[in-house]
């Protein structure tokens, strides 16, 4: 079913001239004080880059445009292209359902950034690879379902946004995927209270959920297994744009010391040519895999897997070179290199992490 899907294109000079002026002037602001980039990522959703990849499963559909823009505010800010991310990720979600009812309400709306939301989908992440439990249960009731539970970490969400759950369901041996509204008048409540070494402007919050009643309108898999095995592929590899942000960054600021430091960083292991290499590698195997995002194969979701991992593993070692390059200039207070490095280690640890990703492929391979 693919009901009022707004497809887009994205205009990529204009994501790169908000990245260039609005984003760089506010980066500083983004990661010292933890400011929430709101304005940008509205103006994002004016480029059109949260709409490229919202075909659905019945049309083509590639995710490549959607990575390319996520990279390009990565380049400059991790923080923004996470957020962008936790944005395509709901847009991917309601897309990828037959909800006629979010797809003609709610979906619109967030391809162009006019609401914003998360993806809600860490916890649950974990509790299928049997690394926690579900925080969130329900009972049945008539034209839905009551939750309860705690989710530990919502980000790019803020009051009257929306963002995905699964929650067990009592007495019934399954799980159910929806979209829900962070409205505190329905007993959903918001709690700003994670101090991150990097990422502070990701509005990341502690969501409660009070008996919240959660309509059969806003449900997106009943049972859950089948619809998240439809959306994982997408899920995980819209999370490369970030990875290769951070690359192409860690490459170039190790170009900008070629000059006054060459001399000496020419004996490091690795230098910008090096990390381009794997970095063009990385780059081409992600957009060929963006190609056919709804492929169910074991072999095709084991590409994908392995490729978010050498992402992830790819820009922890890209910033690692570039603050060695850097030296000092790199290692004061508002340095650039220290910035990216912390940065970088998210992509390692957001979900699915470096030892996740490891996990599911290890699976895979019995």
């Amino acid at each position: 079913m693919n009901i009022a899907t707004p497809v887009t294109t994205v205009d990529l000079n204009a994501v790169d001239q908000i990245a260039a002026s609005d984003l760089t002037s506010m980066v500083r602001t983004i990661d010292d004080e933890k400011t929430y980039p709101e304005a940008i990522m509205r103006a994002m959703g004016g480029t059109g880059a949260y709409g490229t990849h919202l075909a659905g499963p019945d049309a083509p559909c590639d995710l490549g445009p959607s990575v390319l823009a996520m990279a390009r505010a990565s380049e400059i800010c991790l923080s923004t292209g996470f957020c962008i991310w936790c944005q395509d990720a709901l847009g991917w979600y309601i897309s990828s359902s037959e909800n006629a009812w979010l797809k003609e309400n709610i979906l619109p709306r967030v391809a162009t950034g006019e609401i914003l939301g998360g993806t809600g989908m860490s916890n649950p992440m974990k509790a299928i690879a049997e690394i926690e439990k579900l925080k969130l249960k329900a009972v049945r009731v008539e034209g839905g379902y009551r939750v309860k539970g705690v989710l530990p970490w919502v980000s790019n969400l803020s009051a009257d946004g929306w963002f995905g759950v699964m929650f067990s369901v009592e007495g019934e041996d399954k799980t159910v995927m929806a979209i829900a509204h962070a409205d505190e008048a329905k007993g959903v409540k918001l709690k700003l209270d994670h101090d991150f070494v990097a990422m502070g402007g990701t509005a990341t919050c502690q969501v409660m959920f009070r008996d919240v009643f959660i309509p059969d309108e806003q449900v997106i898999g009943d049972p859950a297994p089948a619809f998240i095995k439809r959306i994982r592929g997408g899920f995980v590899l819209l999370q490369c744009g970030m990875a290769a942000g951070m690359i192409r960054s860690s490459i170039e600021l190790i170009r900008k010391m070629e000059g006054p430091l060459g001399h000496v960083n020419q004996y490091l292991e690795k230098g910008a040519d090096d990390l381009e290499a794997e970095y063009d590698a990385l780059v081409t195997e992600v957009l060929e895999l963006c190609k056919t995002p709804y492929d169910l194969s074991d072999a095709f979701w084991k590409r994908v897997l392995q490729a978010r991992l050498t992402g992830g593993e790819l820009a922890v070692e890209a910033a690692h070179y570039a603050m060695l390059h850097s030296g000092a200039r790199g290692y004061v207070s508002g340095g650039e290199a220290q910035r990216r490095l912390r940065e970088a280690y998210f992509v390692a640890i957001v979900t699915p992490a470096t030892k996740h990703l490891r996990k599911m492929l290890a699976t895979l391979d019995t």
